[in-house]
């Protein structure tokens, strides 16, 4: 078993607060001391209280499911001896009504593109079959009822 923390730091700094006209903006800290600058997301606070230019949760919770599944895939990668030089993933949520009227991510789309290299390389059956795997094992994708879909791109 394994504990994960995070903190979540916002101040008030002066403003008013009661007539919610105050700022979103917040700092998430990390274990190993990273600070990420974080902020409601303007399609649902407007500017100038929300910080387009901060994360959002929407977005973290989006990068957390595909980072998850880019580690799974390069550790499986790995273990059948295929070279990975680059992972990229443009990946998207869709916020939306769910099926009970609440408003939630409910698919998150992941378009890994991987390019290997060296003188063994996977077939495209290979490459879905270690997609589908780092899905199953992907603690993040395993924690959420979102849907969850991957599309590689070849």
């Amino acid at each position: 078993m394994a504990h994960y923390t995070a903190e979540v730091l916002w101040l008030r700094e002066g403003q008013n607060f009661l007539d919610h006209r105050y700022s979103r903006k917040h700092l998430l800290r990390f274990d190993g001391g990273l600070e990420v600058p974080c902020s409601s997301s303007p399609s649902v606070v407007a500017l100038p209280m929300s910080d387009a230019s901060a994360v959002d949760p929407e977005e973290a919770f989006v990068a957390s499911l595909s980072s998850c599944h880019m580690l799974w895939l390069l550790s499986i990668a790995a273990q059948q001896k295929f070279r990975v030089d680059r992972y990229f993933d443009a990946a998207v949520g869709l916020m939306e009504k769910d099926a009970a009227g609440k408003m939630a991510i409910t698919v998150v789309t992941l378009r890994p593109e991987v390019h290997f290299s060296g003188g063994r390389l996977p077939t495209r059956e290979q490459i879905n079959q270690m997609h589908h795997d780092a899905h199953e094992q992907c603690f993040i994708a395993n924690s959420v009822k979102t849907e969850v879909r991957c599309e590689p791109v070849f």
